[in-house]
């Protein structure tokens, strides 16, 4: 994720990750995220609100997030709208797949029809089918 978010990119946000989410393969709520975040800029405060509550939507939840951030003013922003969730801030992709998948993953990419950018997915083998 990279810029500053709008009222109606958190929309199409929203709208573009409910139909990846509805193309998995595992139970509901069992997949994991890495996001990463090192060129998103600091953003209102209206938009750490959204996201914090596009977050925690049951519909969406995952059941651990990793960011991968840059040490800004950002991380603070982070670690607001992550508050209550089994999330992480990491300065690395590496750090970050160790986290979610014990050190063993693999790195698909899909692009994002919604927002028209190309995003890594990264899921344990044997894990997800």
């Amino acid at each position: 994720m990279s810029g500053f978010f709008t009222e109606a990119d958190i929309l199409r946000f929203s709208h573009a990750q409910e139909e990846a989410y509805l193309a998995l393969r595992c139970a509901p709520n069992q997949h994991v995220t890495m996001v990463d975040m090192r060129a998103m800029h600091i953003q209102a405060k209206e938009s750490v609100a959204a996201f914090q509550v596009r977050l925690s939507d049951p519909r969406v939840a995952s059941r651990k997030i990793a960011f991968v951030v840059s040490k800004s003013l950002a991380r603070m922003q982070i670690k607001r709208a992550t508050d209550g969730l089994n999330a992480q801030l990491f300065s690395t992709e590496g750090e970050a797949e160790a986290w979610l998948f014990d050190g063993s993953a693999e790195t698909v990419y899909v692009e994002d029809a919604g927002l028209g950018r190309r995003h890594a997915i990264t899921r344990a083998p044997g894990r997800f089918q």
